[in-house]
């Protein structure tokens, strides 16, 4: 670091949990704060351009545009969404929540309808809450089955393991084994034990197939918990009708190594089942997430060393409090979606944009995000954003998205803000806590008092963002039953006062003095590599939250999509199917203004199985128009055996060739859209998640 500016960095191999490993994006990070097209000053949109204006005249632009037309329209009139990159910023964790309340619409959308959001809808049917998600133990266990993952190029996903792939190849160091099931040979696969090719979509067939073998052939063993698990003869009944040689005529994984993955996972000492993305942004991902921990489950891998267990933050109080999980308190307006955790699908905000009648959304409000590449029918939805009556976007950059934005706001540099992981902690695949203080003097404003300014001007309540955080600290004062402690609270900006107030009243904290030892904020600086609070520990029945306090294995509307699975037509092999990809130096598009993450070979290309591209064809680097439901684009072809033949993939996060948008080396790298192909008509219906994986495509060479 030089005196004003961040020029490399390392890893800390000090740090408890680390170790000193750092992913490409980390190592970049000079690259990425000093950017010269990253935002430092608020831009104002004035006869089709974005000028560089004060925050005063900034925020006043926002009260001018938001204010009379929430009094003429009504509250639903303003939509939010949030990407991303709020799960890595403390504003995120702490100041995003209170805004949409402040807000007081119903119209908010995020990434995570584009992402996880079946993995919370199943977690909140078995344990009774959306955030109770298990993670593998990967630094004990001997057998892990790896469904629609590829941790060795987006290192953990719903599971923080800094180093995944070195904590995979522990595994196999101690005599252990990992299996891949993934349509495409991932780096993750090539270093596995084993890699199965499934057809794209087909994650809950194999699953079920698994589930059927676990009852055919006696290997049901709840071990630790049972008592604690009910539902279990509904499973049964309901994983009949997926005998493996049926299901290996939908999913093209043989009958055999169905039964074996089935004995492997319960005949190991240690063992689990870990699904991410590629689970989840299918047709049926809800199911397919419910399955992989009924199999955890169903093998008495839950809940067990080495097995799927449930980490505790340093930030949680633990309580067995709760009114349960529930979904639909409001539908959207123009599909008629139910709303899952405070959210509608993503997939139908173009819909609320452009259908006129009451509740039209007629304003937009992102946060961190860049809908117009990471959605589905992007294309539909960049045209919808151009009709908005009016746009803010706190971003510190002019994006495909935020070029349609009225008033642009840029957050701090990472380097003048701290750092603790609010939403990764809870996934951690070890307990452990960590914070990071500035280390730059900030330049601009902080996100904390853009979110707190933006809360003045939506509430009216306010005079101003000192009153909000104030506001906001006596309100976490009184839900961590400490109200009388104000005068004991440290930090040095709201954020961190928050933190204190968290850590201190959490499940390690010093309760404010009355557990001398515990953490505190203080503490936490004074580790600056980090504390660690141990494995992880079983935690059943303390986290189950359902109605019956067990784990609630079968609920109704689990078993009816599992009967629409059961009755879904077989996959047609005729069909080419696409699907995405992600690799080591470019995982999202906020990332490909960094030369160092761009830079080398194109890697926004289309790849075609060898028997494919024969057929078609197509030969390596030949130009190949691919056509949905939803849309077409040209791509350039890469064939290999990598993929699965039937089935192609092209990366996402590219498509940096809209006008108006100033990422200067993104726009030297341009790509090409993978969501102009995907279709914002179909999702999975129990979560609202778009499904981004095996969409139906036609492919012709140019």
């Amino acid at each position: 670091m030089s005196e004003d500016r961040v020029v490399a960095a390392r890893g800390d191999r000090d740090h408890v949990f680390s170790h000193g490993f750092v992913c490409p994006k980390g190592a970049t990070f000079g690259q990425l704060t000093g950017d010269p097209d990253r935002l430092r000053q608020p831009l104002v949109r004035r006869d089709g351009r974005h000028v560089e204006v004060s925050w005063d005249e900034a925020f006043a632009v926002v009260e001018a545009g938001l204010r009379p037309l929430l009094e003429r329209h009504g509250r639903n009139a303003l939509a939010i969404y949030l990407g991303n990159p709020n799960a890595h910023t403390m504003a995120g964790g702490l100041y995003v929540t209170p805004m949409i309340k402040a807000a007081g619409t119903r119209n908010v959308f995020s990434a995570s309808t584009v992402d996880q959001m079946p993995k919370h809808v199943s977690s909140g049917y078995l344990f009774g809450h959306p955030l109770t998600i298990p993670v593998p133990d990967v630094d004990r266990t001997d057998f892990l089955l790896i469904l629609g993952a590829n941790p060795w190029e987006s290192n953990g996903s719903l599971a923080t393991a800094a180093d995944f792939p070195g904590r995979l190849t522990a595994i196999q160091a101690r005599g252990g084994r990992f299996v891949v099931v993934d349509p495409r040979r991932t780096r993750t696969a090539e270093h596995a034990d084993e890699h199965l090719f499934i057809r794209p979509g087909t994650d809950a067939y194999l699953l079920f197939g698994i589930v059927h073998t676990l009852f055919g052939e006696g290997l049901v063993n709840l071990r630790d918990l049972a008592g604690h698990v009910t539902g279990i003869d509904q499973v049964r009944a309901l994983a009949a009708g997926f005998d493996p040689d049926k299901v290996a005529a939908a999913c093209g994984v043989p009958a055999e190594r169905v039964r074996d993955l089935a004995r492997q996972l319960a005949l190991s000492e240690k063992a689990a089942v870990y699904g991410r993305i590629g689970t989840c942004t299918v047709e049926f991902g809800t199911l397919t997430s419910w399955l992989v921990d009924v199999i955890n489950v169903l093998t008495g891998n839950l809940d067990r060393p080495g097995g799927a267990m449930f980490p505790l933050a340093a930030h949680v109080r633990p309580s067995r409090s709760s009114s349960g999980f529930t979904v639909g308190r409001w539908h959207s307006r123009v599909r008629g979606f139910p709303e899952v955790k405070g959210e509608l699908p993503v997939a139908t905000l173009a819909d609320e944009i452009e259908t006129p009648g009451e509740g039209q959304v007629r304003a937009f409000l992102t946060v961190a995000g860049n809908p117009v590449l990471s959605t589905p029918n992007s294309g539909r939805l960049d045209r919808a954003l151009g009709g908005l009556e009016f746009m803010v976007s706190v971003d510190p950059y002019l994006n495909e998205t935020t070029r349609h934005a009225d008033v642009v706001l840029p957050p701090l540099e990472a380097t003048s803000k701290g750092h603790f992981d609010f939403s990764f902690l809870g996934f951690a695949v070890r307990n452990f806590a960590a914070y990071s203080p500035p280390v730059l003097p900030p330049v601009g404003i902080d996100e904390c008092d853009i979110l707190a300014r933006l809360i003045v001007v939506l509430t009216g309540a306010f005079p101003d963002p000192d009153a909000v955080h104030e506001h906001l600290l006596t309100q976490a004062l009184e839900r961590s039953g400490f109200a009388q402690s104000r005068d004991l609270v440290r930090g040095d900006g709201p954020a961190e006062r928050l933190l204190d107030v968290a850590v201190r009243s959490g499940a390690y904290g010093d309760q404010f003095g009355e557990r001398p030892g515990g953490l505190s904020l203080e503490r936490l600086l004074e580790n600056p590599h980090g504390i660690d609070l141990g494995p992880l520990q079983p935690r059943i029945p303390e986290i189950l939250k359902t109605p019956s306090g067990t784990i609630e294995l079968c609920v109704p509307q689990l078993a009816e999509e599992a009967a629409r699975l059961l009755a879904s037509p077989v996959p047609s092999d005729g069909q080419l199917v696409l699907i995405g990809r992600r690799h080591l130096r470019s995982n999202n598009s906020w990332m490909h203004n960094v030369p160092a993450l761009v830079k080398g070979r194109d890697r926004c290309t289309l790849q075609v199985n060898p028997v494919d591209a024969a057929r078609l064809a197509l030969g390596d680097g030949d130009e190949a128009q691919v056509t949905s439901r939803a849309g077409s684009l040209t791509a350039r072809v890469e064939v290999t055996d990598r993929v699965m033949p039937g089935v192609v993939s092209l990366p996402h996060g590219w498509g940096h060739s809209l006008p108006g948008v100033r990422m200067s080396v993104a726009a030297e790298h341009p790509g090409v859209n993978s969501n102009l192909l995907t279709d914002e008509l179909v999702i999975d219906p129990l979560s609202g998640n778009s499904v981004l994986n095996g969409i139906p495509v036609d492919i012709k060479p140019l």
